[in-house]
């Protein structure tokens, strides 16, 4: 368990993607599959809970799609970008090997060139893992504050299942199911400001965090480029699912060990997002009130890194996540990894 004492989340900015592409849409390019394999419409949506996911255009990089929810944070905080002293990219998607994805960003952004910059990488848990690294910079005094972006690119992957799904005469109802969480996957961006909190802080804090490694399991969902605009990921999914809650409840119950963090205490939970079926898996393991859950599963997807986060932002402005409550927020990722951070945000409640 970690504690912090001086970190404010100061100001969130997303992008969503302009295309939009429903469940209904990936079934009907998949009609001869599901002809052949005698597969009902709808599975896609029932099994997952998803109806729509977005998508950027053709040829967005990932760096590109970070910038556009850096920018976001910039403009809604008023933030002079030359004043920012520490950038984290942190997404599964990335623009090459070499050189860090957080370069571009940079140089984009115009930040100083005092500004610390790097990549981190672990799978959709990366976002969170930033802001643990972030805070603890800040409650070191090594910076006073530092910019977290992610920038989620699921076009190639999306389109390459798609095309091996139809043309792969030979699969069958049991073979297709590792290629089944590649169609749940969306596109955004997400960035997040950070900076040592004031006296009488007025924004949301970064209190506490939690995190299991479960490695033994690494093994059950793998993707990769196999050619020129191809990569495929292979899920064994139900296995994933049990093995990821079961890593999640070891991770609950050492955050929850810290006083004022028990299920009760905690207004909102935002939780990295799979499909509807590991949300209630999850909640009912937990034992946790599923109510508490602000979800942008059914219209988003699964965001990869961005999930989590972007799923807060928008219950911050939504109004449901506001001053006078506590919110936690839960990824979990393969490898196996989760973590849990608590967020408090002072103040007096309204309504």
């Amino acid at each position: 368990m970690i504690h912090y004492s001086h970190v404010c989340l100061d100001t969130f900015g997303y992008q969503l993607p302009p295309r939009v592409i429903t469940s209904e849409e990936i079934e009907d390019r998949l009609s001869p599959l599901y002809d052949r394999l005698h597969l009902p419409r709808g599975r896609l949506e029932l099994m997952s809970g998803i109806r729509e996911r977005r998508l950027w255009p053709e040829g967005t990089r990932p760096s590109e799609a970070a910038i556009h929810a850096g920018e976001k944070v910039l403009a809604n905080g008023n933030i002079d970008a030359k004043d920012i002293e520490c950038l984290i990219f942190s997404s599964v998607s990335r623009d090459m090997m070499e050189p860090a994805t957080a370069s571009f960003v940079h140089n984009s952004l115009g930040l100083s060139s005092s500004c610390l910059i790097f990549d981190i990488s672990n799978a959709c848990l990366g976002f969170l893992d930033g802001m643990v690294v972030l805070a603890s910079m800040i409650e070191l005094g090594q910076v006073q504050n530092g910019l977290v972006v992610s920038g989620e690119t699921a076009e190639e992957l999306l389109e390459s299942t798609l095309q091996s799904l139809r043309d792969d005469k030979t699969f069958t109802r049991k073979s297709i199911k590792p290629a089944f969480a590649s169609l749940t996957i969306g596109s955004g961006s997400m960035g997040l400001f950070m900076r040592r909190a004031e006296k009488g802080e007025k924004k949301p804090r970064l209190v506490c965090g939690a995190w299991k490694a479960n490695t033994a399991h690494s093994d059950l969902c793998h993707g990769e480029k196999s050619g020129q605009n191809i990569t495929l990921m292979a899920t064994n999914s139900e296995e994933l699912l049990t093995r990821g809650v079961e890593t999640a409840l070891l991770t609950w119950r050492e955050f929850s060990a810290n006083p004022g963090w028990q299920g009760d205490d905690i207004d909102h939970f935002f939780c990295h997002q799979v499909g509807s079926a590991h949300a209630r898996l999850l909640f009912e393991q937990l034992e946790l009130a599923p109510e508490k859950n602000f979800a942008t599963l059914a219209t988003l997807g699964n965001v990869g890194s961005v999930s989590a986060p972007v799923t807060m932002a928008m219950a911050i402005e939504q109004g449901v996540f506001q001053p006078g409550k506590k919110g936690a927020l839960l990824g979990i990722g393969s490898g196996i990894n989760c973590m849990m951070l608590g967020v408090e945000w002072s103040g007096q409640r309204k309504g």
